[in-house]
């Protein structure tokens, strides 16, 4: 596409650079502003080189790194080199066009179908970190590492790895694939991702069980025709079981996941006054334990909101206060 004045339009930063520069030396023969200086030239000339080449070295080192971790090396500096090209790559892949670069380079290929299954913890973690960063708001990212098969990778990461931090980042990057991703989501749950969830709140790895209760509250929120599948598969009985357990930080997630669960939803109330789960009690308890604790604020509201939705009105009157 030509403007009026017959120049084509610049398809590339640099075409817009030379356009810039044009324009601004032009501007001195048809306007009262100043020519662009020749100094002022040979300065934007030299940063967009700068820019270009910096671009241009952040692919060669992408291809670098993973140049060292496609070689088969078993020697403790070999493993030191590739978790050092891990590293470098999480640096560079927090940019989106670097994350795609990535994948166009055959890395992600290469972390689901061997970093993952790494025999060092190391080596797993950062692979599934990785995988989490490249796969933030990128759907092109998403919908590649989807079709590898990551989700079944990274949920049996979750549920079954040795390593507290390796399911831990594992949980990380299944979060990014399925938050605010339909194909992601539908996977997730095609997987039973929901039970391993429940499982990773029963674990006894404070972060996971927190991480894991936030993202079933998120999805909750977000997708709220999935509440009945929760309901069938007890989900209700194992958060109220859960508040059970030793006080401490976790809790908090766990009822406002219980609220965002019973709110706008008549059967999950109907569940939660099941005279067998004494939840009612329980509620009030904490609520007298919390109350003069600054730290519980949050706390406090969710179990007041509860006994609210669940206790003091019909299951037709359940919305939560916002």
């Amino acid at each position: 596409m030509a403007d009026k004045e017959g120049r084509e339009h610049p398809h590339s930063l640099q075409g817009l650079l030379n356009m810039a520069i044009e324009a601004g030396t032009e501007s001195g023969s048809t306007h009262q502003t100043e020519p662009i200086s020749e100094e002022r030239r040979q300065w934007l000339q030299e940063a967009m080189n700068s820019a270009f080449s910096g671009q241009a070295d952040e692919v060669q080192q992408m291809k670098d790194c993973l140049k060292e971790l496609s070689r088969e090396t078993s020697d403790e500096d070999g493993d030191e080199r590739k978790e050092n090209a891990l590293e470098l790559l999480a640096d560079l892949c927090e940019n989106m066009d670097n994350a795609s670069d990535f994948c166009k380079l055959g890395g992600m290929d290469l972390m689901l179908n061997r970093y993952l299954s790494s025999p060092e913890a190391e080596l797993r973690w950062r692979a599934a970190d990785l995988i989490g960063i490249c796969s933030q708001n990128v759907p092109f990212v998403q919908e590649m590492s989807l079709s590898f098969g990551a989700l079944s990778k990274l949920l049996k990461l979750l549920d079954l790895d040795s390593s507290e931090t390796v399911r831990v980042k594992a949980l990380f990057a299944i979060s990014c694939l399925v938050r605010e991703q339909e194909a992601g989501l539908a996977e997730f749950v095609k997987l039973d991702g929901f039970s391993v969830l429940m499982r990773a709140m029963q674990t006894d790895i404070l972060k996971l069980k927190i991480k894991s209760a936030f993202l079933l509250q998120n999805l909750l929120i977000s997708h709220p025709e999935h509440k009945s599948t929760l309901c069938s598969m007890g989900m209700i009985q194992q958060l109220v079981y859960l508040l059970r357990t030793e006080h401490s930080p976790f809790h908090e997630h766990v009822l406002s996941a219980l609220c965002s669960l019973v709110t706008d939803f008549p059967q999950g109330i109907v569940e939660c006054r099941a005279p067998e789960l004494a939840f009612e009690e329980l509620l009030k308890e904490r609520c007298q334990m919390v109350q003069k604790k600054e730290e519980y604020q949050e706390e406090l509201d969710y179990c007041e909101r509860l006994l609210k939705i669940c206790f003091r009105g019909s299951p037709e009157d359940n919305s939560m206060d916002r």
